[in-house]
């Protein structure tokens, strides 16, 4: 369900800021892009509640399922259909997986923010490109070689 953004040059967006917003009544929101820094979003404000509502609910939800008896082998079970990417893990991680996004869903929710769900499936994401790729796994997960030993501070540092 994700909505595109329309682009937009940020210093078009100065420049006319009236025909600029102006066309989010037939878009969701406009990306601001900027050439020295992060792009911005702009999006009504009543939108961005609404969106801010609907991401509420769908993990309150989402935590009271994994709640229930069988919930976590729920939410495990349908993880290939919601990520298909999912089905390049082996089964024992989609296991690891689906338990590590039920604590993390819980605890982002009690604080109201989902920058640690994002992250969480970015890493995930990344496992699965591994898996997916039988040369870039065998790289990764052949022995390194011989041991260096402990780490040494780096230099100038506390010792």
């Amino acid at each position: 369900m994700t909505a595109s953004l329309e682009d937009l040059p940020f210093t078009e967006f100065i420049q006319r800021p009236t025909a600029a917003t102006g066309r989010l009544a037939s878009v969701r929101a406009l990306r601001l892009r900027r050439r020295d820094a992060e792009d911005l979003v702009v999006m009504p404000a009543e939108r961005a509640e609404r969106e801010g509502e609907v991401i509420d609910l769908t993990a309150r939800l989402l935590v009271s399922l994994l709640r229930q008896e069988g919930g976590p082998a729920l939410v495990q079970a349908v993880l290939p259909d919601v990520l298909p990417w999912v089905r390049f893990l082996p089964p024992e991680d989609i296991g690891i997986l689906a338990t590590e996004l039920t604590e993390t869903v819980a605890a982002s929710a009690s604080l109201g923010i989902t920058a640690p769900i994002a992250q969480l499936l970015i890493e995930w994401k990344h496992t699965a490109e591994v898996h997916a790729d039988p040369e870039l796994h065998a790289r990764l997960t052949r022995p390194a070689g011989e041991d260096y030993g402990p780490a040494l501070p780096p230099d100038g540092g506390d010792e």
